[in-house]
């Protein structure tokens, strides 16, 4: 047998069901698609794995409704057992083609997957084995997108050689990437985002997506400026890295939560003493979505929940097409006045 990712996945792909069963034990059948909640194997039906081929679409082929994410039976493999480098993922798919296929179960009777590791401890191990992003290709591309933090921040690492599969062809490398700690307000990390950087130095690499993310991320964030545990009386959240980071550059005591997707966003839990919350705007009808619920979630806690706006796309795009004190004075009219006070610089 071929060890190509794509000859894996096509026969990965004429086992799906059983694969489904080994990798996403926690789904079931429902016609010709396996439903599970995400490809990290958790309950629910957003996502729906295609069983087998029909009309010249492969069997083996997933998309979770949900997140937008997509793939193929090898990232199943990858995700659910928590495996980092496509080597693992590899071996891990021929152990499985080399088993016979197991018996149908009857629904409800779930087995655990083979693999004990999860996708967090998949995100802990990779986020170690990366490094400080001092001096760096990731140091760099944060610059170059206006972003200038402090080097105390510890969610950000760098990863010189990243494993990235290509979706349709399959086909594997490894890039430059900028290493994200998704965590808990605590500190515990829960996973991860993966931005791959062109080691040229020109900015994101030329990738479909250049962004993944990994790991358990509904609740957490990608915290900036927060200690593990610490209060947080006034904070500012939103979907994107980028977007978050560069309110923290013109607010730098202010502590930030990207939660990485508008679904995530909806769901963010707050820290110990939130009491206002400041929620970074995104045009998108998903991103309204995740705000609105976001601000219910928030007046139910008994916390003000107040939207910022940028002046152009969002907020990175305004630090760098119009500048880090043109952003202030935009910010300072939607805050609080002691918040502007407090956070923003003298003007």
């Amino acid at each position: 047998m071929s060890g190509s990712a794509s000859e894996l996945a096509r026969r990965l792909g004429e086992h799906a069901e059983a694969a489904c069963r080994e990798y996403l034990s926690n789904g079931h059948r429902f016609g010709n698609y396996w439903m599970v909640g995400d490809v990290r194997n958790t309950r629910g039906r957003s996502m729906h794995v295609r069983l087998k081929a029909v009309g010249g679409k492969a069997a083996g082929r997933w998309v979770d409704e949900s997140s937008g994410e997509y793939g193929d039976l090898l990232d199943v493999i990858e995700q659910s057992c928590g495996l980092v480098d496509f080597r693992e993922v590899a071996d891990e798919a021929r152990r499985f083609l080399s088993m016979p296929l197991p018996p149908p179960q009857p629904l409800g009777s779930h087995r655990q997957p083979a693999a004990t590791r999860g996708s967090p401890d998949a995100a802990r191990r990779l986020f170690a084995m990366s490094h400080p992003i001092a001096g760096t290709l990731a140091e760099r591309y944060l610059a170059g997108r206006g972003i200038l933090l402090s080097t105390h921040e510890r969610a950000l690492r760098f990863h010189p050689g990243c494993y990235y599969r290509d979706f349709v062809t399959g086909e594997t490398r490894t890039l430059p990437a900028l290493i994200a700690a998704v965590t808990s307000f605590d500190g515990k990390i829960t996973g991860l985002q993966r931005t791959w950087l062109d080691p040229s130095g020109q900015g994101k690499a030329q990738l479909a997506d250049p962004r993944r993310s990994l790991g358990h991320l509904l609740g957490n964030a990608i915290w900036l400026g927060l200690e593990p545990g610490a209060l947080a009386p006034v904070m500012a959240a939103g979907e994107g890295f980028e977007t978050m980071a560069s309110l923290k550059v013109v607010m730098p005591a202010l502590p930030v939560a990207a939660a990485t997707s508008a679904n995530h966003l909806a769901g963010l839990t707050f820290p110990l003493g939130c009491r206002r919350l400041y929620i970074a705007a995104d045009a998108d009808a998903a991103g309204r979505h995740g705000i609105k619920r976001l601000s219910q979630r928030a007046g139910e806690a008994g916390i003000l929940a107040l939207v910022l706006r940028p002046q152009l796309g969002d907020f990175n795009d305004d630090l760098r097409h119009l500048g880090q004190a043109h952003l202030a004075a935009w910010l300072s009219g939607q805050l609080v006045p002691e918040d502007a006070r407090l956070f923003l610089p003298p003007g």
